[in-house]
């Protein structure tokens, strides 16, 4: 396991409303040298380490034991979507982790017949969706549409709805709820 000591100093550093400069003079190092450990191009003794630190003030043992938050990612290779559906529905979800976020982006594949079942489904927020292929069955109350490639949905998801899949091959969904539902 690797740590990666610049983002840890950088983020413990502002966290502590200090500058580069004001933590080098603190330090009695240069603030070049507080600037290449925090960009990763160069790896300071733990001696170094120790008198930097020292500056903040912040002890090894607590530098090294909290975990600071990561900037949340922006980009997804298709292989780093997560399946979150089971059987003959797949919901592949953009990011593993939704807590804090106000929006879910699915990526949802429907085999020939898949059905989310009889009785509706029924949370609070909103949902849209644009079909990619195939023919998706949309029953919102009493109202329902067959829609195929490049027809959407947009509804309250408090309104009683469910999906399903007719027609032969299976149906592929680009989705979004707010707030996350799953």
């Amino acid at each position: 396991m690797s740590v990666d000591i610049g983002y840890r100093l950088r983020h413990v550093r502002l966290a502590h409303n200090l500058s580069q400069r004001e933590l080098a003079k603190r330090a009695g190092v240069t603030n070049s040298t507080i600037s290449l450990i925090e960009s990763n191009a160069s790896n300071p003794s733990v001696g170094a380490l120790k008198r930097i630190l020292d500056g903040i003030p912040i002890g090894l043992a607590e530098f090294f034991s909290f975990e600071p938050e990561k900037p949340r990612k922006a980009f997804y290779a298709a292989e780093e979507l997560v399946e979150i559906g089971k059987g003959p529905i797949s919901y592949r979800q953009i990011g593993d982790n939704l807590f804090g976020r106000s929006l879910q982006i699915l990526k949802e594949c429907y085999q020939p017949g898949a059905d989310t079942g009889k009785v509706p489904l029924v949370h609070e927020g909103e949902e849209g969706g644009i079909v990619l292929s195939g023919r998706l069955e949309v029953t919102v109350d009493d109202e329902r549409r067959i829609l195929g490639p490049g027809d959407a949905y947009y509804f309250e998801s408090r309104r009683p709805h469910r999906f399903r899949c007719v027609g032969p091959v299976p149906c592929e969904v680009i989705s979004a709820c707010t707030p996350p539902t799953f």
